[in-house]
């Protein structure tokens, strides 16, 4: 299962939540080279990944920073790009641009920062915009509760999209990360699944401020955890493909 799009459209244009997709693209762009180079890569992540025992021995703190902007795959990407496409313009629209990119990045270090406390020795590079995009669901997750979210469950063969609040779907996603982290020492599957707890808290108590200003609990009885603005409705229309029918 993953979300699709929300039913929360943002007011103005998200120029930094497109410029953090830009860069992120960019960038795997340029190590696209290095994956098909087993000593390429290692190399680009000795420098540039976050190696929690480097920053334990007092270097690479910039590592923090760039390992945001790294990926070790198209789907790794892909995954990252899709969340932060569907929850970063809304938050981008509440908090301005520049504060939204300091949120953001804050996370992203928040993130990174959860990580080496848990495993300071720890030889394995981290890379992935995915704990900042965490604090950007926690951010969405407080300000708006009720959006909805279109989600496309996949069960072998079907297929089927269903509308979840986003409470809901974000919860879910959350709880998933807090079981892979008890799981085998949150070493499944290579996923830092604590940096994205991290990220996710951090995301909820940068945006407390923004939620307070908006009126806290009363702007949730106002809007009843829905969008302030009208809902973005979808339908499916009919295919202008004609049917053509098997000759017995």
């Amino acid at each position: 299962m993953f979300p699709i799009r929300d039913h929360n459209p943002s007011r103005n244009p998200a120029f930094v939540t497109y410029l953090l997709m830009g860069l992120n693209i960019a960038v795997f762009l340029a190590m696209l080279p290095s994956y098909g180079d087993d000593r390429a890569l290692v190399s680009v992540f000795s420098d540039w990944a976050l190696i929690p025992a480097r920053i334990s021995y007092g270097e690479g703190y910039y590592t923090f920073l760039t390992s945001m902007f790294m990926h070790g795959g198209f789907m790794h990407i892909a995954g990252n790009m899709l969340f932060l496409w569907i929850f970063g313009d809304n938050l981008e629209d509440e908090m301005g641009h520049l504060r939204y990119l300091g949120f953001y990045l804050l996370c992203g270090i928040a993130a990174g920062l959860a990580q080496y406390a848990a495993a300071p020795s720890a030889m394995v590079p981290m890379v992935g915009a995915s704990g900042a995009i965490a604090g950007v669901m926690g951010g969405y997750l407080l300000l708006f509760p009720r959006a909805r979210v279109d989600v496309l469950f996949i069960f072998i063969i079907f297929f089927k999209v269903i509308p979840l609040p986003a409470w809901l779907m974000l919860g879910a996603w959350f709880a998933f990360q807090v079981l892979g982290e008890m799981g085998n020492g949150g070493q499944l599957g290579g996923v830092a699944y604590l940096a994205h707890v991290g990220g996710f808290a951090a995301g909820v108590i940068a945006a407390f401020p923004i939620w307070k200003r908006l009126g806290g609990a009363a702007f949730w009885d106002r809007t009843r955890g829905h969008p302030t603005h009208a809902e973005a409705r979808y339908r499916f229309s009919k295919t202008s493909v004609p049917n053509v029918r098997r000759r017995r």
